[in-house]
């Protein structure tokens, strides 16, 4: 079973827009490549896990958000890294497009996006870390047993200022690249 590093996409990887809707706006953070080369560098397999909302709300479709991460993979691979996967969640239970209105275990923080990985490529969750911007994505991490990370980029200074109830990550870092150097040291 393989260790792995599951990142929120938007505010940890690349800056947050609310609804990214246009692939002009996907500006990365400038430590973002070199955090995950560092990671593939470990050894550690790395996946995007994001949830998508924007789809089930009809701000955007399906092909818009695989786009997306194809021009995230893209510039990732000019650097010179690698991301082994990305997962997302399109549902949404207060969803206006009918097949994607909702509750399933792929959204974050339900843990399906992480049991998926565990399934397709031999990931052990307990040996796993979860980086993220919102306390859902501690949570996410939390319910699937691996080490969670918050990040005070994107939402996540916000976020930190508004601790959630007896939800504590393993650590609170300023961004990636200080969320990576703790990862490595373990």
């Amino acid at each position: 079973m393989s260790a792995a590093v599951f990142l929120d996409r938007d505010g940890t990887i690349i800056e947050e827009y609310g609804y990214l809707n246009r692939l002009d706006r996907v500006t990365f953070f400038p430590w973002s490549i070199d955090a995950i080369r560092a990671l593939n560098a470990a050894g550690l397999l790395v996946f995007v896990v994001t949830n998508q909302a924007g789809v089930a709300r009809g701000y955007y479709d399906e092909a818009f958000v695989k786009a997306t991460h194809a021009l995230i993979d893209k510039r990732v691979r000019a650097g010179r890294a690698r991301i082994d996967a990305f997962y997302y969640c399109p549902h949404h239970p207060d969803g206006s497009v009918a097949a994607y209105r909702t509750v399933c275990e792929c959204r974050k923080p339900a843990p399906g996006m992480i049991r998926r990985a565990a399934l397709e490529y031999g990931v052990d969750a307990a040996r796993s870390f979860v980086v993220g911007d919102r306390w859902l994505d501690v949570e996410f991490g939390r319910a699937a047993g691996a080490r969670s990370i918050l990040v005070r980029t994107g939402y996540g200074l916000n976020e930190e200022s508004r601790p959630a109830d007896a939800l504590r990550p393993d650590l609170v870092a300023d961004n990636l690249a200080g969320a990576v150097a703790w990862i490595l040291r373990q």
